[in-house]
């Protein structure tokens, strides 16, 4: 019942928003680097922030410095949606949302090398997830995936209060509802891709922190794969990285190869699920067979990647 009631709002609330953005021309216009062609509401993804809110409410308030940091993280996302804010002040409250998570996560107690390592992760991955959302579906299959690995190794290994998960898992399929389409009703926008992946990367970290096992990185293995390879690619052209592109794999499948995007998505996201359940029966063996199997895994995707994003720059002839 709770979790049909949680819902009900969640759908109440994205409904509300669409009235909000309509009547304050919350929009994304399409452009040359788009890959959609018409007009569509932007910041449907704030509804993810709202299921961590009603799972704040719900829980007593637990994990209050993730939550507070979470808020800074989707306020300034969504005013950079709405205004178009500085690098400079984005970068101030990433650093300090990320920091709030760090002493939620309780990493200040860890070497000072591990804790600028975690940064790095979380600020890169953050800004990862935020780049690979450029299709109709793609950031709520893939983090469809991601939480629904999350929760079963929850029920193996009790990391985080399910429920946190549960609401975010519903979030995400509001979204869906309304972004999984041809024709979707509204994009994430930087609000929505942003706050996916700091709930995403606050479980994550909790399980990889209470396990002391890094294998569980490789649930974010797919989106990893092809951000780095992309960032790597436009380093040695010389390309802004940090300019908007389309250049990503997925957009190469959607846009030049005319793949069905929906089905792009679609495969990314069960292509998550399926190398992140054989984690979760890895992350049982010794750590050198996990070695064995994670460097093997990074090998062959990497190959995979790069020679089907080669045979599409070479058929049509992007530069």
């Amino acid at each position: 019942m709770k979790f049909i009631i949680v819902l009900i709002i969640l759908f109440l609330v994205e409904l509300l928003y669409f009235k909000i953005a309509y009547k304050f021309n919350i929009i994304d216009k399409p452009n040359e680097r788009s890959s959609h062609s018409q007009i569509t509401l932007r910041g449907g993804g704030i509804i993810f922030y709202f299921g961590a809110f009603l799972f704040f409410i719900w829980s007593g308030f637990q994990f209050p410095w993730f939550f507070l940091g979470l808020t800074l993280m989707t306020i300034i996302s969504f005013l950079d949606d709405v205004f178009t804010l500085s690098n400079k002040l984005r970068l101030i409250i990433h650093f300090s949302s990320v920091l709030l998570m760090a002493y939620e996560l309780n990493l200040f107690s860890l070497p000072w090398y591990i804790l600028v390592i975690s940064f790095i992760f979380i600020v890169g991955v953050i800004n990862a997830y935020n780049f690979m959302d450029g299709i109709n579906g793609i950031t709520a299959s893939y983090s469809l995936a991601v939480v629904s690995l999350l929760m079963i190794v929850n029920q193996k290994i009790e990391f985080i209060n399910n429920d946190l998960l549960s609401f975010s898992l519903l979030g995400i399929l509001v979204f869906a509802f309304f972004n999984f389409r041809t024709k979707a009703k509204a994009f994430a926008g930087d609000v929505g891709s942003v706050a996916i992946a700091f709930i995403l990367l606050f479980a994550l970290g909790s399980l990889i922190f209470q396990t002391g096992n890094l294998v569980y990185v490789l649930f974010l293995v797919i989106y990893g794969i092809d951000a780095i390879w992309t960032i790597i690619r436009r380093l040695t052209k010389k390309e802004n990285i940090f300019e908007a592109h389309r250049s990503h794999l997925y957009q190469y499948l959607g846009n030049e190869a005319k793949v069905n995007k929906l089905g792009i998505s679609f495969f990314y996201g069960l292509l998550q699920f399926i190398i992140g359940y054989i984690v979760i029966i890895i992350a049982n063996t010794t750590v050198s067979y996990q070695l064995y199997f994670s460097f093997g895994l990074l090998i062959l995707l990497s190959v995979i990647y790069i020679l089907l994003k080669n045979y599409i720059i070479k058929k049509y002839k992007i530069f």
